[in-house]
C-alpha cells in the first residue's frame, strides 16, 4: 500500500489509476507549458526565514474568505471534468471540503450538475461561471445556482477564447471525448476507474446537456461548446451578471494591476490572481510573481486571492506572506480525487493543513494575520 506523505504521492497514484486522457487534461498547460511549470517553480524560489526561541503554542490558521469562516486559507478551485477523474468526482470533492471546513467551487464544465452537488451536500458551495454567447442560458444557469443555495458566484474572465493544449489534442480529448481505439485502450488499462464509473449515471456535462438550447446529448455538445465561449466579453457585462446573481461575487483570472483596478470597481467581494493554471496564455507571468503588484494596487479595496502552482502548505504560507487573503488548490485536490476518491481529497487537504501549520510555527508565528514580507528572506519586488 502506498504511503502518502505529500501531494506528489497522490499525483503518482492518480497517474497510475486515471486514464491518461483525463489525467493529462488536468495535469497540462497550453503550448510549451512554460507558465504551467513556472506557477510551481516560482514558489520554490521564495525562501523562508526560520525563527527560534519563540512561543508557538496555541496556533491557528483559521480565517475567513469573503466573510465565510474557513479552517485554513484554502478553497477548492473549479476544475472542469472533475467527474472523469473519479466517479461522481464533484460530489466527492464537495463532501470532503465540507467535512474539512473549506469552500468547494463547482465548475460550469462539471460532470455532476449544480443540483447533483446540492442534493448530496448539506452546506452551501460556490459556483464558477463562464460567460457564453447564449445569455439566456447563462441567466438560467445563474438562477439554478441561486436555487441550489450557492453562497458565492465566481466569474472567470480569462477564457474568452480557448488556449491550445497539445496533450488534449494528442489524446483526442474533446467535448465530448472522441472514443478512438487509442482512447478506449487508455480507459481499459484502468480497470479500477472503469468499475467506479459503472456505479454512476453521471458521465456527461451535467450543467449543460439538457439545459442549453439544442444540446440534448453528448453528440450535440461538441458544436455548441466550440461556438459558445464569448470573445466579446467586456467589463460592462459584469453589471447584469451581478444584478441577476444578487449575492457575493468573485472575479477570477486577474494577472495585471490595471485589470485588478477595473475588477475592484465592479463591486465584487474578491479577485483571484490566476493564469488559469497555465492553461491559457503560455508565456504569461506565474500567479505568485504577479501577486505583489496586484496587492499593492488593490489590496486595500478588495480581497485578493490566488491560485496556480500551489502544491503544499508552504506555498500557501508564501502567498499569505505576499499579501493574499486566501488561496485555491486545483490539481492538488484532483490528484487526491483520482488516487482515492473522497478520501484522497481529504488526504490532500490534511497534508496542506499540516504543512501550513508546521511551517508557520517554524517561522515563529502563531497567527496568519501576523504573516508578512518579514517572514521571507527574498520577497519579490
Amino acid at each position: 500500500m502506498t504511503t502518502i506523505c505529500e501531494i506528489k504521492d497522490l499525483q503518482k497514484l492518480a497517474r497510475a489509476r486515471v486514464p491518461r486522457m483525463f489525467y493529462e487534461y488536468a495535469d497540462s498547460g497550453s503550448w510549451s507549458e512554460s507558465t504551467y511549470r513556472e506557477n510551481e517553480s516560482d514558489f520554490n524560489d521564495i525562501k523562508l526565514r526560520q525563527r527560534v526561541a519563540v512561543d508557538i503554542t496555541d496556533r491557528s490558521v483559521e480565517t475567513t474568505m469573503i466573510a465565510q469562516p474557513v479552517k485554513m486559507p484554502v478553497a477548492l478551485a473549479p476544475v472542469g471534468l472533475t467527474g472523469m477523474q473519479h466517479a461522481d468526482g464533484e460530489i466527492k470533492a464537495a463532501r470532503a471540503a465540507e467535512k474539512f471546513g473549506v469552500p468547494f467551487t463547482l465548475s460550469t464544465m462539471s460532470i455532476c450538475s449544480i443540483e447533483d452537488v446540492a442534493a448530496n451536500t448539506s452546506k452551501p458551495f460556490w459556483f464558477q461561471l463562464y460567460v457564453m454567447r447564449d445569455r439566456d442560458f447563462i441567466g438560467r444557469l445563474i438562477d439554478r445556482a441561486k436555487d441550489a443555495g450557492c453562497s458565492a458566484l465566481m466569474l472567470t474572465l480569462d477564457l474568452q477564447i480557448l488556449g491550445q493544449r497539445h496533450k488534449d489534442i494528442r489524446n483526442g480529448l474533446s467535448a465530448p471525448p472522441q472514443f478512438t481505439i487509442g482512447a478506449m485502450l487508455q480507459v481499459l488499462s484502468r480497470p479500477r476507474w472503469c468499475l467506479n464509473m459503472l456505479t454512476t449515471r453521471r458521465h456527461s456535462f451535467g450543467n449543460i446537456v439538457g439545459h442549453a438550447k439544442g444540446v440534448g446529448n453528448l453528440s450535440s455538445l461538441s458544436s455548441w461548446a466550440a461556438e459558445q465561449f464569448d470573445p466579446r466579453l467586456a467589463w460592462s457585462d459584469i453589471d447584469w451578471i451581478r444584478e441577476r446573481w444578487g449575492g457575493k461575487l468573485i472575479i477570477k483570472g486577474i494577472l495585471d494591476p490595471e485589470d485588478a483596478k477595473m475588477a475592484a470597481k465592479t463591486g465584487a467581494e474578491a479577485i483571484i490572481v490566476s493564469n488559469h493554471g497555465g492553461r491559457q496564455l503560455d508565456g504569461a507571468q506565474s500567479s505568485i510573481s504577479a501577486l505583489p503588484a496586484i496587492v499593492d494596487a488593490v489590496g486595500k479595496d478588495i480581497e485578493v486571492h490566488i491560485d496556480g502552482g500551489i502544491r503544499s502548505g508552504q506555498d500557501v504560507l508564501k502567498a499569505i506572506c505576499l499579501g493574499a487573503k486566501s488561496t485555491y488548490i486545483g490539481r492538488a485536490f484532483v490528484y487526491g480525487l483520482g488516487a482515492r476518491g473522497e478520501a484522497g481529497v481529504s488526504e490532500a487537504l490534511n497534508i496542506i493543513y499540516k504543512e501550513l501549520d508546521t511551517t508557520m510555527a517554524l517561522c515563529g508565528e502563531r497567527l496568519l494575520s501576523n504573516l508578512g514580507h518579514h517572514n521571507l528572506l527574498n520577497p519579490p519586488n
